[in-house]
């Protein structure tokens, strides 16, 4: 009985010539994680210095920044980071009494809390940005070894033209 021919790519191949388990898809998710890692690394001891708060606040209130003007519902900033409800009740408390976001009564639901950024949030986040998104940059180049962070390195803004043609 004849040998039948190994498919050309076959799953869980590694390009460089040596065998892995895992295919490109988990490959890529172990690289992603590998990059979030080393993100937060970086951010953690910088958020505390510059805003003083915890790694988990500023992710709260990143969402809002980047959200709607009027806030994001409580259930919304638990699922998008994937964080249980009563965490995330904890972290907003600790924002509210550090003066950085507000607490209202969802509009049309009396059970939802609506949760904003105050104007001393988005002035310290304003203030604190360019720092910060150094750092998340400094940390995606940084990366090296089996997880292959280019897709990462690609989402990363390029620098801005100067418009000097010298």
């Amino acid at each position: 009985m004849a040998d039948s021919p190994a498919p050309a790519d076959p799953p869980g191949h590694d390009p460089t010539g040596g065998a892995t388990l895992l295919p490109p898809e988990l490959r890529a998710w172990m690289g992603l994680l590998a990059a979030s890692g080393a993100i937060e690394q970086q951010l953690r001891p910088l958020v505390k210095e510059t805003l003083d708060i915890s790694h988990d606040e500023f992710l709260v209130l990143c969402l809002l920044a980047d959200g709607p003007a009027t806030g994001l519902r409580m259930t919304q900033i638990a699922e998008r980071l994937g964080r249980p409800k009563t965490r995330l009740t904890y972290q907003v408390a600790c924002l509210q009494h550090a003066g950085l976001i507000t607490r209202n009564t969802a509009c049309g639901d009396r059970r939802g809390i609506q949760v904003a950024l105050t104007d001393k949030a988005r002035r310290l986040l304003s203030e604190a940005s360019a720092s910060l998104a150094g750092a998340v940059t400094r940390a995606v180049e940084g990366l090296e070894g089996q997880h292959d962070c280019t897709v990462m390195r690609a989402l990363l803004p390029k620098p801005a033209d100067t418009g000097n043609d010298t």
